[in-house]
Order: structure tokens, then sequence, then C-alpha cells
């Protein structure tokens, strides 16, 4: 059983080894999905977060210039930097928190001696999953939502309102992002019914980073939604012809009338 503290990194390693699979072009022979990935109560820490644009930081320098403090908000921008005005730019793309500490502080000792920073995260903008919902033939919605570590399944449904009204309860899965050279895909099926109205936690899986929900439609819903496409267009040829037919026909009543009208003055 995964328990809080495992490193996120072989659960990945895990899943993407042994995880089942699902590939319309393969006929290898997938094997099942295994018991013990991350679920509702065996849940893994992520791994150190590492910084990435659009992420927001805090900084707060204790020891920098009085007409230049170095303090709140700071945008990782989209090259990786972020701005720290009369001191400059610093890197910090795809570093830790201790080493963007340590880069600002680097920074800092151009300008001030044995600078001190405290470095934190105030927005985690960058490590996200998404919910797909299809709707039944009339697209599909794609929701972006941020990955905090906590989140499981019935987390992100209802980040997004619940299930949509067309929604199949039997055809939602989890596509976790793959190497390329995996050659299918990483499927992990959800039986929403058992977790809301059972309360299982089988397949209640917590959401890493990268990892899309889809909910897939009613077939009889996008069976009916076809069913309208292909008729529809033949009802509005059918009206207009019938509408036409009925202006014509009314037309020459009218003329009739007003002619025979006239041949009795």
């Amino acid at each position: 059983m995964c328990r809080r503290g495992v490193s996120l990194v072989a659960v990945l390693g895990l899943t993407t080894g042994i995880l089942g699979c699902h590939t319309t072009q393969s006929q290898n022979v997938c094997p099942p999905v295994p018991n013990d990935l991350p679920k509702e109560l065996s849940k893994v820490s992520f791994p150190m977060y590492t910084v990435e644009p659009p992420d927001i930081l805090l900084v707060e320098s204790l020891t920098s210039l009085p007409e230049q403090q170095v303090s709140g908000e700071h945008l990782v921008r989209p090259d990786g930097t972020i701005h720290l005005g009369m001191y400059g730019s610093v890197y910090v793309a795809g570093l830790t928190l201790d080493e963007v500490k340590k880069a600002v502080e680097r920074q800092l000792s151009k300008y001030v001696k044995d600078p001190q920073v405290v470095v934190d995260v105030l927005a985690y903008n960058s490590k996200v999953y998404y919910v797909i919902t299809d709707g039944a033939g009339y697209g599909e919605q794609v929701f972006r939502l941020p990955a905090t570590g906590n989140e499981t399944v019935l987390d992100a449904i209802s980040q997004v309102g619940g299930l949509p009204a067309v929604a199949s309860k039997k055809r939602i899965w989890i596509a976790r992002p793959s190497p390329s050279d995996l050659g299918c895909d990483q499927i992990l099926p959800v039986d929403w019914e058992a977790i809301t109205q059972g309360g299982s936690t089988a397949t209640n899986y917590q959401i890493l980073p990268g990892d899309r929900i889809y909910v897939h439609s009613d077939h009889m819903i996008r069976f009916d939604t076809w069913v309208a496409k292909m008729v529809t267009p033949f009802e509005r040829m059918f009206g207009f012809t019938l509408l036409g037919h009925g202006t014509i026909q009314n037309l020459r009543k009218g003329g009739g009338s007003s002619g025979f009208g006239g041949a009795g003055f």
C-alpha cells in the first residue's frame, strides 16, 4: 500500500511500467491496473516542488537597499525569470524553493552584504490537471484545474459542478500522460457509482499533475444527437418545400379570386 511520503517519481515509474494500456492501434494485451496506485485513503506526497511559469512567488529580503526593498509577489515570467527591480532578473524555472532562495541571495549579494531572503509559493499555477466532458455530439468542454496534491477523482468532478446531464456514469476514466515510446495509453477506469453511492475508494484515484479525467457521454443520448443531426437538414428542406408550396397555392387562390371579382364587374 502506498502511503504519504512515498516519492511520486516511484509512482510514475510504476504506472509507466505496469499500468493498464489502452490503444486501438496495437494488438498487445495490456496488464490490469495495479491495486497499489495512490487513492483516497493511500495518497502520496508530491516530490519537492519545482518552480515554473506562471507560478507566483513571495520573495522577502531581510537585507536590501533602503530605497529599493525586495518584497511582495513576483510572477515567474515566460522566460523563467522573476524581476527584482534595480537588482535585475533571476532565472528560477525548474528550481526548488531552496534553490530559488540561493539564486536570489546570489543576485542581491552584488548590491548588499550577506543578504537573507525568504521565498515561498503564493500561487501554484504551473502544476495542473484537466477534466474533459463529452457533449454527446456537441463538442467537448475542457477544464484546467490546479493540482495541489490532495485531489481525488471525486474532488476533481466536484470542481466542475458535477457530471453533465449527458454524461455516462459507466464511461469515466483517467488518462495519465505516458512517454511517447511506451506504445499504448495509460488508462485508469473509474467506477463512479461505486465511489458516490457505495463510498468505495478503489477507483477514487489521487490526481497527479498532467492527468486527464475524461467523462464520456451516454451512448443513447449521443445516438439521439446523431439522429437529430442527420434528420434536421431534411426536416428543414421539407419544411421549406411545404412553405413554398403553401405560398404558391395561396397566391394562386388570391389571383383566382381577384380575376373572378374583376369579371363580375
